[in-house]
């Protein structure tokens, strides 16, 4: 699926650009990209997805009482 910015009447070159990147991270694309260059076992996948987990579940206890 590729993504298309197209110039808007009297547009910059710079303002389609800060678009395009804008995009380009909303939607995680180089997120993704930098995630898949390697191969990663099934079990780090796992390991890292809980350490997220935790990590945000430590925050939502901190700053529960707030």
């Amino acid at each position: 699926m590729p993504i298309e910015v197209k110039l808007r009447k009297g547009e910059t070159v710079d303002k389609a650009l800060r678009r395009l990147k804008k995009r380009i991270d909303f939607e995680n694309i180089l997120r993704d990209v930098r995630l898949k260059r390697y191969f990663r076992k099934p079990s780090a996948i796992r390991r890292q997805k809980e350490k997220e987990q935790a990590f945000r579940d430590m925050l939502r206890r901190r700053y529960a009482d707030m």
